[in-house]
């Protein structure tokens, strides 16, 4: 499966450390080759078939919010450090309205 952005508007911050990046893009890397397989505690279902990449990097901890498609590609859709236990609802709120803006582009639901 490919990976890409659902809008330009999906940026990696340049303030995070080189180190926390690096393990961003090493998670990114593993559902890029494992695909739909990305076993927990790397992958994990939020709701329908939005799903959270977990991303850790000593007591930091990052999610990054995206879906499969229907070509058979990963849509990244909202990134976010993580502080409380529960997934934050406005978090959840921007994933669902870029899942949604993305689907109606291409015409289609899941």
């Amino acid at each position: 499966m490919r990976t890409r952005r659902a809008s330009d508007q999906w940026r990696v911050s340049s303030r995070l450390p080189k180190e926390h990046l690096g393990k961003i893009l090493q998670v990114l890397q593993m559902l890029e080759e494992w695909g739909p397989g990305l076993p927990f505690p790397y992958s994990s279902q939020v709701e329908g078939p939005l799903r959270e990449l977990r991303v850790h990097y000593g007591r930091t901890l990052y999610r990054i919010l995206y879906y499969g498609d229907a070509q058979r590609t990963f849509v990244l859709l909202h990134a976010f450090e993580k502080r409380s236990q529960a997934m934050p609802e406005a978090e959840l709120r921007v994933a669902m309205k870029r899942m949604a803006k993305d689907q109606d582009r291409k015409g289609r639901k899941l």
